[in-house]
């Protein structure tokens, strides 16, 4: 099978052999999820490319693994991004998967009390960054022979249901639906498939306070059910394990007794 050109400022040419090792680029992968899903990746023998902000906790969470690529990256920045999955492509030699998971939250309150700039830097990261991300893969997995490969985004429960004050992240987040089912349809050309997983109270630093106590539809403040983490990264491995031609346009994965189902 001849390989095509895929870069061409670098010049680099590649193909896929049936002998390579499958690979997964994963944003926000530093901490919280994204962390706990590359170390699923890692450990089942997968190349994966680490991107977030800050090189320090990328770098222990490749713990120096020979499949463990960090990638310090702006996910809002064009070329930062376009930089970070060049490298990825030339030092694996293709990509199979991106996991969409980058994201920040705002702290609750009515809308006319919300920062705007909190509003833009949440707009700017969840979803304009899984834009350019995905972006940036799929010109790779267009132009890489065989040609394909596969997109999850991380939607987030919020894709369906609201939290009380939370605008910026569930509009983002329904906006990931929306780019989620698009570029599925745009992918079929290119045998590219895309899917969302839709995540709810995985135990994560972040997810700490839903242990505690969160505000609820009706006022109260009531601690909430949560999951391990891992099996997150378990539910991305199967979703990235598929056959391309058969893809998991939608998944939800949360603990059991939280209030999703009849939050919204």
């Amino acid at each position: 099978m001849g390989c095509i050109k895929a870069l061409d400022l670098e010049r680099h040419y590649f193909c896929k052999g049936s002998d390579m090792a499958q690979t997964i680029i994963i944003t926000g992968a530093g901490s919280g999820v994204g962390a706990s899903t590359a170390r699923t990746f890692l450990a089942a023998g997968w190349n994966v490319g680490l991107i977030g902000r800050r090189i320090e906790p990328l770098q222990e969470v490749a713990a120096g693994q020979t499949n463990a690529l960090v990638l310090p990256c702006d996910v809002t920045d064009e070329a930062s991004v376009d930089a970070a999955f060049d490298k990825a492509a030339v030092t694996f030699g293709h990509l199979d998967a991106l996991f969409n998971n980058a994201g920040i939250g705002v702290p609750a309150s009515p809308i006319d009390e919300m920062d705007v700039d909190a509003w833009r830097q949440c707009v700017d990261i969840n979803l304009t960054g899984s834009f350019l991300c995905a972006r940036a893969a799929w010109r790779i997995m267009r132009s890489q022979s065989p040609q394909g490969g596969r997109i999850i985004n991380n939607g987030s429960v919020s894709a369906s249901a609201p939290r009380p004050g939370s605008a910026p992240y569930t509009a983002t987040k329904h906006a990931i639906t929306g780019l989620t089912k698009t570029l599925s349809l745009d992918g079929r050309a290119f045998n590219i498939n895309v899917g969302q997983i839709d995540i709810g109270n995985a135990l994560t630093e972040m997810a700490k306070p839903m242990t505690v106590g969160v505000p609820q539809a009706n006022g109260a403040i009531e601690p909430e059910a949560t999951m391990d983490v891992d099996h997150v990264g378990n539910a991305v491995m199967h979703m990235a394990g598929l056959p391309l031609g058969t893809n998991v346009l939608f998944m939800t994965v949360m603990a059991n007794d939280m209030p999703f189902v009849g939050r919204g």
